[in-house]
């Protein structure tokens, strides 16, 4: 039998155990759950480094008790020497190397504004904030004395090492004496062990307006990457209303462009039309994977940096707009899919929830596997590559344009259900995360399936996922025989992947029951764990 783990005051699940480890032991000392999870980012950024890191994006969704949800946009900006001219030799941005490390790093800045609106909320009234150096503290020993490579990491090394092991920096960090950091070795990142207490001596904004910061500057430039001092300095994570709809079951949030969070809500709410409560695995996978149609075809017609957004996306969200987008789809065939250009990418998503009810959901990111490549001299930060999602056409809705957001596919989620449920979810899996998300919501909330085996049980991607780029239908071979033949007979292209696949994600769910107990789930394809007390 599978099952999640259950507990009274606290629950936190990351997508590796030694994160989680971290998160709740924040949760013991009287923590919330935004001040665990920066703890949990600040851990994974060590020992997940192939997925996120210092040098990458965050986005936050914080429901409060009582208080309305807040999100948090912890993006960077193309830099302002990344203009047509800085790649008039490039036919499209190159996804290696300095040129593709062209936006800021936004998530130390998300995790300063989280903290601050830690302080706001006051929730522990008769506990004093956590410290930066106690929230930092395992990341530093992990960084300092090492932990066990993953599988995850191995693999991750191994499938690109052709294309990393000459950019900048990358061999001296990620590399054992020029040979692949094989399962279980001791991996240890002294220069990122030395930022980071850094960090807790001076304060998260030295890293966009203080010494780190200028030395930041000074290397960038002589690596000739398109950011500058300025940009640094300019840049500051903001908090926002994240978007909404009204689903059957209750209310879910997710965030706003230039993240895809809009599609992850769409897709819900053509799917809410539909009836999954009663649909056999076969009609759940196909409807899911036509409704996901419509909604990337939406996402790519319109989501760009919002400050570039000229339609009301609300409309996109109204009853009227999912009851024609449901009426559309074929239960007997499979729609035509034009591939897209959108994305994969390496994430992780964390969530926490804590006695209080305060509950976080959160992602962080570098992108690709090992974002850019490019791991800033002296600091250990590898930079991200997100600034590829931008494309050189002047014409085209992701044109480049220095202090323009680039498109991210992260997206992180939440509910409060009518029953008085409180739910955070997420995972990474770049066009696969609005799936995993509708797969998962729609067994647990919709089919009650209970909470862990929605996780566990066989999911599928339609296009890219975080390590891939074909546009076929991917189902882990979990699937029974017949199940397969039927989507193929409904006209899906359909490639197989292993039974417990990282192209499907590495998902993660809390929900708060109405009695308080808290319940978590964690995803057997990664390292993680769901752990409370």
């Amino acid at each position: 039998m599978i099952y999640s783990k259950m507990a009274l005051s606290g629950m936190v699940v990351t997508p590796h155990h030694l994160a989680s480890g971290t998160a709740l032991s924040i949760l013991k000392e009287g923590g919330n759950a935004i001040e665990a999870i920066v703890a949990a980012a600040a851990t994974i950024s060590v020992v997940y480094p192939h997925m996120n890191g210092l040098g990458g994006d965050g986005f936050w969704l914080i429901i409060p008790p009582q208080r309305e949800p807040i999100a948090i946009d912890a993006s960077g900006t193309a830099g302002s020497l990344a203009d047509f001219d800085f790649y008039r030799n490039e036919s499209c941005i190159p996804h290696r190397g300095p040129k593709s490390a062209l936006t800021i790093a936004g998530t130390l800045s998300g995790w300063k504004e989280a903290l601050c609106i830690s302080a706001e909320l006051n929730i522990n009234k008769s506990i004093a904030p956590i410290s930066l150096k106690r929230l930092l503290n395992d990341a530093i020993l992990y960084a300092k004395y090492g932990f066990p490579v993953t599988t995850s990491q191995f693999n991750a090394t191994k499938k690109k090492l052709t294309e990393l092991k000459n950019q900048p920096g990358f061999a001296k960090t990620f590399l054992l004496k020029g040979e692949i950091p094989v399962v279980g070795d001791r991996f240890i990142q002294p220069e990122l062990a030395r930022t980071l207490v850094q960090l807790t001596e001076e304060g998260i904004d030295s890293f966009y307006r203080g010494n780190l910061s200028n030395h930041l500057a000074k290397q960038m430039s002589k690596l000739k990457m398109p950011i500058n001092l300025q940009d640094l300095n300019e840049y500051n994570a903001f908090r926002y209303k994240p978007l909404h709809i009204a689903h059957s079951t209750g209310d879910i949030w997710n965030t706003m462009p230039p993240t895809q969070g809009i599609a992850s809500l769409m897709l819900l709410g053509i799917i809410d039309k539909l009836n999954m409560k009663n649909a056999n695995s076969t009609q759940t996978v196909h409807r899911i994977v036509e409704a996901t149609k419509k909604a990337f075809s939406l996402r790519d017609k319109y989501i760009t940096d919002p400050k570039y957004i000229s339609k009301n996306l609300k409309l996109l969200l109204t009853e009227e707009n999912f009851i024609k987008l449901a009426n559309q789809i074929n239960d007997n065939k499979a729609s035509y899919w034009r591939k897209t250009e959108c994305g994969s990418g390496d994430t992780v998503w964390l969530g926490a929830i804590d006695k209080n009810g305060l509950a976080v959901s959160f992602i962080q990111s570098i992108y690709h596997e090992f974002g850019s490549g490019v791991v800033i001299p002296n600091t250990g930060i590898i930079w991200h590559n997100r600034g590829v999602a931008f494309s050189l056409n002047p014409k085209h809705i992701l044109a480049l344009s220095p202090g323009k957001q680039p498109f991210h596919t992260l997206n992180p989620a939440a509910a409060k259900l009518k029953d008085k449920r409180i739910m955070v979810y997420g995972s990474m899996g770049g066009d696969g995360q609005p799936q995993i998300q509708a797969a998962i919501f729609t067994r647990y909330v919709i089919q009650d399936f209970q909470l862990q085996k929605a996780i566990t049980m066989p999911r599928w991607i339609l296009g890219r996922t975080w390590g891939d780029s074909s546009s076929s239908l991917k189902i882990e071979k979990r699937f029974t025989f017949k199940n397969i033949k039927k989507l193929q007979y409904l006209g899906h292209k359909i490639e197989l992947l292993s039974n417990f696949s990282e192209e499907v994600g590495h998902a993660g769910v809390i929900v708060r029951h109405d009695n308080g107990t808290l319940e978590g789930g964690s995803d057997p394809r990664c390292n993680g764990s769901a752990s409370g007390f």
